[in-house]
């Protein structure tokens, strides 16, 4: 059986969870990971794992002579250079999300990988979730009929720390993108145009760094259908991640995952758990899933199911809602990057 090499490049939370994926797979073997910060507790991790190579420097694992594929878990500001080399050295590459924050630096990026003839898969796990692959599949079945709404919530139970606001690129670019992919995902069709509205409710922080923490967008697919994205840096009842897509001849809707289904009735109230806490147990499988697919597109020489022209469309959306919601009316997709271009942010 042949064994995928692989190298990690970035050891933080997320890092960590695609090597004990990997970890899981038999035809897998992690080889080396990078880490700015690597030192006595990252090599006693890796020790523990049986990984051989700790290094603070990433060139290391991309000239591994060993190493057939890239995991790119390091800052986004980092994604675009390590790709380009990535590609350049001839490794296969999986990248989180965002590519970058920069459509031209994103194209670049997609550029190199093009020309060096590598696969490159972006980490938007929640296409790999059992309830969102479902909503997909119903509407791909046309057992709906022809999408004519499309509703997505999602709402984090906590907001994230100030150092992490200020280099987030906002709550379009880093939260509703993935918002942004499903619409894409589950509509079937291209996003044509946005109108962006945010504010500040939670934490005046937000506002200190350009940023909002409460945000809904609508959407007007390329298919003529409608779409209404709600987010929020603060749900106190947990992790709401929500979808329904409205069709023709009738509706699909997921609700929230929770610890159990188990509902408690009494004469005083109708009980029961709230949804799971956050991403990592939320999409636990999905994680696990997306990484095994990747590997298996590796070992067959097949395509990847979420490649660099999905990263790019999610930017492009993102980008078309950041400049609305400044600009204060709807943006057309074609149009946001020469509006960026114009000095309109």
């Amino acid at each position: 059986m042949k064994t995928i090499q692989i190298g990690i490049i970035g050891a933080g939370r997320i890092g960590k969870i695609h090597a004990d994926n990997l970890l899981r797979l038999p035809q897998v073997n992690i080889v080396a990971v990078s880490d700015l910060f690597a030192g006595p507790e990252l090599e006693a991790w890796a020790a523990a794992r049986q990984i051989g190579l700790v290094t603070k420097d990433s060139k290391e694992l991309i000239e591994h002579p060993e190493i057939d594929a890239i995991f790119i878990c390091s800052s986004t500001d980092t994604h675009v250079p390590l790709i380009q080399q990535a590609a350049e050295a001839g490794k296969h590459i999986f990248c989180e999300k965002p590519i970058s924050m920069d459509i031209t630096q994103t194209e670049a990026a997609i550029a190199a990988v093009n020309k060096a003839g590598v696969k490159l898969q972006i980490g938007f796990n929640r296409r790999f979730d059992h309830n969102f692959k479902r909503v997909r599949e119903v509407v791909q079945e046309g057992t709906i009929g022809n999408p004519h709404i499309i509703k997505i919530t999602s709402r984090d139970p906590n907001p994230p720390h100030e150092d992490y606001i200020k280099v987030s690129g906002g709550i379009f670019m880093d939260m509703m993108i993935h918002d942004f992919d499903m619409a894409r995902f589950v509509a079937g069709s291209e996003v044509e145009e946005v109108y962006a509205q945010g504010n500040v409710l939670i934490n005046p922080v937000f506002a200190e760094h350009g940023d909002v923490d409460t945000a809904i967008v609508t959407l007007r697919f390329e298919n003529g259908a409608l779409g209404v994205i709600d987010n929020s840096r603060q749900a106190v009842y947990g992790y709401d991640q929500r979808v329904e897509v409205f069709g023709s001849k009738g509706s699909v809707a997921v609700a929230n995952d929770h610890p159990n289904t188990a509902v408690v009735s009494t004469a005083d109230a109708i009980v029961s758990e709230k949804p799971l806490h956050f991403f990592l147990e939320r999409y636990q499988a999905a994680y696990m899933e997306e990484t095994q697919i990747f590997i298996d597109c590796l070992l067959n020489d097949k395509a990847v199911p979420v490649n660099g022209h999905d990263g790019m469309q999610a930017e492009r959306i993102a980008l078309a809602a950041k400049l609305s919601s400044r600009l204060g009316r709807p943006v057309k997709v074609s149009e946001a990057l020469a509006l960026l271009q114009q000095n309109a942010l």
